[in-house]
């Protein structure tokens, strides 16, 4: 007897329920995934909601310049109108550097290499040893002040990195090709008023800093002529007059007044004129984006609850699907999944609230209270089911001529929620209902009801694998006792006849 085959045919047929529990564990599978896909279209609209609450996304602005000198942005709280000014100077970032080369004639200076190495090869006098200190200056007056140490196993370039990376916001470096160091402040404007510190200097330090002043020149001030004046160049603020008498200074080259910030490129010639005017298109565009949105997602859900769903095709088990092609397998897989969430409670309810708070008025102190009055309206044809349609002449003449009304009408107010509101409301809800049954990608099995009956199926299975394994143990041994009394019988048949032909 063929005994391996016949267990096997005979553990094929045990196992038919194992095949349905593993199939009913993969459909189940597929359904969490799925509720769990619209929360995450769910989740994508919710963001878009919250933007559509704002009032920066109706009232956007946008500033037009007669010149390029000067640029502008504005905030959603800028007034709208014309704005004159002129720009007389641009802030400047303070700077200094050394005042002749570093090197000796003929001599090769390695700024890299070690300054305990290097002394031989600077034009000026070099003491290791020597402590030196740099202070710059912060927008409310305050000081920074940092020392540096000039060792003999230090290069120059070492300082110099030591200076840049502190807190004094300064920026020094070496030129090779001009022999020079230069220092100069990562910030524009003129911050020390006081011409007693340092003469009035950004980056400042005293002459008894001998590393800066002798070793690389930078000297703060000169006193050929008799009378000190400062050697830094730069750092002054940017002065511009605004509606022709309004004289303001600034440390940047960028000023905000009224909620435009002015943007300083150049010194004018006279007078510019810049004007503030609603940005409708790019409000239009924003819900635009939100529409589209809500169209796709109604499109998709409603999809997913009337999608048919092909009983005669379960999921494939592993070994069925050792059995198939690639090809197969797919096309089988994509007859299985349909119907996912067929006629599906939370999802229809979803989709009816969601189409509410869409046509339900909107209370308020604005001039509209429906949607349809700024050109979003249902779509006409009933294969849409609830999708919506923007005319979009209505809806840019509502942008224009009152975004505050329209704002409204999407925000609203807790007590009184606009559109935006009340789909949020709908949203957290649903994924609420969603997460009991599907749990999230972060959930354990136990914490909602589909990985229950997934964590059920697999205690099933386990157990039932264990009965089948005890099954076929015993197949084995029943069809093994009886392939050894055939060989008895078969023996002793062969016995008698050999007597009997004798």
């Amino acid at each position: 007897m063929d005994i391996d085959q016949i267990v096997s045919d005979l553990m094929k047929a045990e196992r038919q329920p194992l095949n349905k529990m593993e199939q009913d564990k993969e459909w189940l599978t597929w359904q969490r995934d799925a509720y769990r896909d619209v929360n995450k279209q769910l989740g994508e609209l919710d963001t878009l909601a919250f933007d559509m609450k704002l009032e920066r996304t109706y009232n956007s602005k946008s500033v037009s310049s007669s010149t390029d000198a000067v640029s502008a942005t504005a905030s959603s709280a800028a007034g709208n109108g014309d704005y004159t000014l002129s720009v007389e100077k641009l802030a400047t970032s303070a700077y200094n550097f050394s005042e002749t080369t570093l090197t000796k004639d003929g001599a090769i200076f390695d700024p890299d290499a070690d300054l305990s190495t290097q002394q031989g090869n600077l034009k000026n006098n070099l003491t290791l040893g020597e402590t030196f200190s740099i202070t710059t200056y912060n927008e409310d007056g305050t000081k920074n002040t940092q020392s540096f140490d000039v060792t003999g196993d230090k290069s120059l370039n070492d300082i110099l990195s030591e200076i840049s990376d502190s807190d004094l916001g300064v920026r020094a470096f070496y030129d090779e090709s001009a022999d020079k160091v230069m220092m100069e402040r990562t910030v524009t404007g003129n911050f020390n008023q006081d011409e007693n510190e340092f003469l009035g200097a950004e980056i400042g330090f005293d002459g008894s800093a001998e590393f800066l002043a002798t070793t690389l020149g930078i000297k703060n001030g000169d006193n050929s002529s008799g009378t000190w004046k400062l050697n830094e160049k730069g750092g002054q603020d940017a002065e511009f007059t605004y509606n022709n008498g309004l004289k303001i200074s600034s440390h940047s080259n960028n000023y905000t007044l009224n909620g435009v910030t002015f943007n300083f490129n150049d010194v004018t010639d006279g007078n510019v004129k810049l004007s503030v005017s609603n940005n409708v298109d790019d409000a239009l565009d924003k819900i635009v984006e939100f529409v589209d949105k809500y169209n796709k997602i109604i499109e998709d859900l409603n999809g997913k609850v009337q999608e048919k769903k092909y009983r005669d095709f379960s999921p494939l088990t592993d070994k069925q699907k050792e059995d198939m092609e690639e090809r197969e397998i797919e096309l089988w897989d994509e007859k299985a999944k349909s119907g996912l969430l067929r006629n599906d409670s939370v999802v229809e309810g979803a989709l009816v609230k969601m189409r509410e708070n869409w046509y339900t008025p909107v209370q308020n102190t604005g001039n509209f209270t429906m949607m349809s009055e700024i050109g979003i309206t249902s779509s006409s044809n009933y294969r849409d089911a609830g999708k919506l349609t923007i005319t979009e002449t209505d809806l840019r003449k509502a942008l224009r001529e009152d975004p505050e009304s329209v704002h409204q009408l999407f925000s609203g107010t807790d007590e009184q929620p606009g559109i935006a509101r009340r789909l949020e409301t709908s949203i957290q809800e649903t994924v609420k209902s969603i997460e009991q049954k599907a749990g999230k990608s972060t959930s354990l099995d136990n914490n909602f009801i589909l990985g229950n009956r997934i964590d059920d199926l697999d205690d099933a299975m386990d157990s039932f694998q264990d009965r089948l394994n005890n099954i076929e143990d015993r197949y084995w041994r029943e069809f093994g006792a009886m392939e050894k009394a055939l060989q008895r019988m078969n023996s002793q048949s062969a016995f008698i006849m050999q007597n009997f032909s004798g």
